[in-house]
């Protein structure tokens, strides 16, 4: 045990649970070759530019094997940076300089690189967004090209909490939680790849800890707590222990959520592929309050036939007979761009042709979408509720619904995660049969703050007062109609957030599997009145970080369950 005082670095907890392991820093990323670097005299062009390509399909290859070995979010981040290493602009780029201007290979991809992500940031939104994955591509190309390892987490002989200045999305997604006990950043937000993925793995993680690098060196003792949003550096021997305690903690469910008077919370699990579909049943889930169907039509020149789309739906379906699965129709544009749908022209995507709006230019693709999920729905015993994303006025929902009807799917809903759908929840759920609240994409377009976007990574927190207000909106529509609320958004994840969502009158929480039995085991020991007395506190409080920890001085179960 060091004797080195304990030093608090404070972040946004992201990841809940409590768990202490000697600090693993992930190296710098790989260097910029000199500028200007060019081929020796006599080598051959030609061949020296033949080697990106082969190099391109090396790191595409290896992207996509470890993808076949992830599941759900995990799977689409590593395919999606496995279609920038095979970006024919990219490589055509870097190749053009090696031929042209006669640079070594690995400073021609890195000035490529550097071409493509100005382009990338000056269409903005999403494209914006998408800097750091090419730039984890630049480095995996560059470490191929001279002979180095690929960038990723430095081998440790024992468990180790992980710590960076930030994680690309494909890193993260290849993260092993029996060797990665915890991660900590400094930079990122409560909804960035990093956050969604270390819930769906069931890692501790605190981001946005500015200066953790300059408080750490390799084999420091750090414990993570996932719950409060801390690091601490050189933890004494009884917060050590205490941490161990908690991480040996395993917590089941009996699979029916409720509040300690028997008030009945569907606990769901979000589905982002039909493989997840197994492993969510497995964790006890009641059943899937978001089918997320992106995985179909993602990388595809056109839309998947009505027969493909059965055989997928099915595969989930059967997971649960009898039980509820809620499928969200297909939500393309902004981080989830399909070129045979969106344009890349928008200047912000996140506030154009998305969702359900996609369907004015293109009906035959949620026609399709509808007439699978119909069959697939008669071809399995589970109860099937279809809902649309991206519902912004009471005109799309009523239009949904006699679609949906059309169809003979009679349960159909919405997703609210525009504000105009909380604030006209009443008379949108006067046709729509349920809401389900995106708390991501409501957050985001709440604060006027980009989900993914570090710099404003406090506005983008589901703690906001004005969020939880938008909550309280879209359930006192739904009561007003007599439709039930749900969450799918990561807010569900979170056990103390899961409280005050019930307390506003949500009926049911979706979430990664891992994160069931958590909020499960904190619901069971709150009354429903004590919910609706944390909401209320949470509501009156005047920021995300007041409301937080209002409601957690209030829950000493966090402490004891270590969340």
């Amino acid at each position: 045990m060091s004797t080195a005082s304990p030093v608090v670095v404070h972040g946004i907890a992201v990841s809940p649970g409590r768990t202490v392991g000697p600090c693993v820093l992930l190296p710098e990323p790989v260097g910029e070759p000199p500028s200007g670097r060019r081929l020796a005299p006599g080598e051959d062009p030609a061949a020296a530019a033949a080697r990106i390509s082969v190099a391109a399909r090396q790191v595409q290859a290896a992207l996509e094997a470890a993808a076949d070995r992830a599941q759900g979010e995990s799977q689409e981040v590593l395919r999606a940076t496995a279609t920038i290493a095979a970006d024919p602009t990219l490589v055509a780029d870097a190749e053009h300089r090696v031929l042209s201007d006669h640079l070594v290979p690995e400073r021609a991809v890195w000035e490529a690189a550097g071409a493509v992500s100005a382009q990338f940031e000056e269409l903005g939104g999403y494209f914006a967004e998408r800097t750091r994955d090419i730039a984890d591509v630049r480095d995996r190309l560059v470490a191929e090209l001279t002979g180095r390892p690929a960038p990723g987490v430095p081998e440790h002989d024992a468990p180790f909490v992980l710590v960076a200045s930030d994680l690309a999305p494909a890193l993260t997604a290849t993260l092993d939680p029996t060797r990665v006990v915890g991660i900590v950043t400094g930079a990122g937000g409560p909804t960035s790849h990093t956050a969604i993925l270390a819930r769906a793995l069931g890692i501790p993680a605190v981001v946005a800890a500015r200066g953790i690098t300059d408080h750490v060196a390799d084999g420091d003792l750090v414990l993570v707590d996932g719950g409060h949003g801390t690091a601490t550096v050189h933890p004494d021997e009884a917060q050590v222990a205490a941490a161990l305690a908690a991480a040996a903690q395993t917590r089941a469910f009996d699979g029916e959520g409720r509040t300690a008077d028997g008030r009945r919370v569907e606990l769901l699990a979000n589905v982002g592929d039909p493989r997840d579909a197994a492993a969510a049943a497995e964790a006890g889930a009641e059943g899937v309050g978001l089918l997320r169907t992106e995985f179909g039509f993602l990388d595809r020149a056109e839309a998947p036939s009505v027969a493909e789309q059965v055989a997928a739906y099915r595969q989930v379906l059967a997971a649960f007979p009898g039980r509820k699965v809620v499928i969200r129709t297909l939500d393309a544009g902004a981080d989830k761009p399909m070129p045979f749908l969106t344009s890349d022209a928008e200047a912000n995507p996140a506030l154009g042709v998305r969702g359900l709006r996609t369907a004015q230019e293109h009906p035959e693709v949620l026609e399709d979408q509808l007439t699978a999920i119909a069959e697939a729905a008669a071809a399995e015993s589970a109860r099937v509720w279809v809902m649309a994303p991206m519902v912004a006025t009471v005109d799309e929902a009523e239009s949904f619904v006699a679609r949906c009807q059309r169809h003979g799917l009679d349960v159909a809903g919405v997703m609210v995660e525009v504000p105009s759908a909380a604030l006209l929840s009443g008379p949108i759920l006067a046709s729509a049969k349920f809401a389900s609240i995106g708390t991501n994409d409501l957050t985001q377009y709440t604060m006027a703050a980009d989900r993914l976007l570090g710099a404003v990574a406090e506005l983008s927190d589901p703690w906001q007062p004005a969020v939880l207000q938008l909550v309280a909106s879209t359930c006192a529509g739904g009561a007003q109609q007599d439709r039930p609320v749900g969450v799918c958004g990561e807010a569900a994840a979170s056990p103390a957030l899961a409280v005050v969502l019930v307390g506003l009158g949500v009926s049911s929480l979706s979430m990664t599997p891992r994160a069931i039995a958590d909020v499960a085991a904190v619901l069971a020991t709150v009354t429903h009145d004590e919910c609706r007395r944390l909401a209320q506190l949470a509501l009156s409080a005047p920021t995300a970080a007041a409301a937080r920890e209002r409601v957690r001085a209030e829950l000493p179960v966090l402490e004891e369950l270590a969340l």
